[in-house]
């Protein structure tokens, strides 16, 4: 098991103390689950830097890599509407278009196509993570001067995962001819 293999593993073995922080009520738990789900987040970045630049590109983390992070981004935003922090419909838009690109990747992998990650997908994949983090940290340091930075970049968020979606299944509506072979 390479370095980046773990990173990833890593990563989703914090999705639960994220959770735990998050959800119970502990002295400080909001910001433990905060710095929980920023050190995830960097080793999002990290693990995908380590296996290109070192040559650590494995079966295991092209499947496990976007696993995690669906499972890092998911647990918070369905906890953080839990909590009733952010609106039901923009979690349902965030998770639905998780799901559809997941299956439209093992469509295209059954037919031995690798689907790369858009330039949209990754503008999404960050506004989401920042988004994330202003919002476990009550909109800081935007709270000072009264900017709702932490619900534009959700907003940001939102739809950059709506043009992602729609992004990946028109480049990639190939994958839905029949091979009439």
């Amino acid at each position: 098991m390479n370095l980046a293999n773990k990173l990833t593993i890593f990563r989703i073995i914090l999705v639960p103390v994220f959770m735990i922080f998050l959800l119970t009520n502990i002295k400080y738990g909001q910001y433990i689950a905060s710095g929980t789900f920023i050190i995830a987040a960097i080793t999002d970045q990290l693990d995908g830097h380590i296996a290109r630049s070192r040559n650590m590109v494995t079966k295991f983390g092209k499947f496990m890599d976007p696993l995690a992070d669906k499972l890092l981004v998911s647990a918070a935003l369905i906890s953080l509407t839990g909590m009733g922090v952010i609106s039901a419909w923009i979690t349902v838009i965030i998770i639905s278009r998780e799901l559809a690109v997941t299956g439209l990747r093992v469509l295209a992998a059954s037919e031995g196509i690798v689907l790369a990650a858009s330039w949209w997908g990754k503008i999404k994949t960050i506004t989401q993570m920042i988004g994330i983090i202003l919002v476990l940290l009550n909109n800081f340091p935007f709270s000072f001067a009264n900017i709702p930075m932490d619900m534009i970049l959700i907003w940001l968020s939102a739809a950059f995962t709506i043009i992602s979606g729609v992004d990946y299944f028109y480049k990639n509506k190939n994958v839905f001819v029949l091979n009439t072979n």
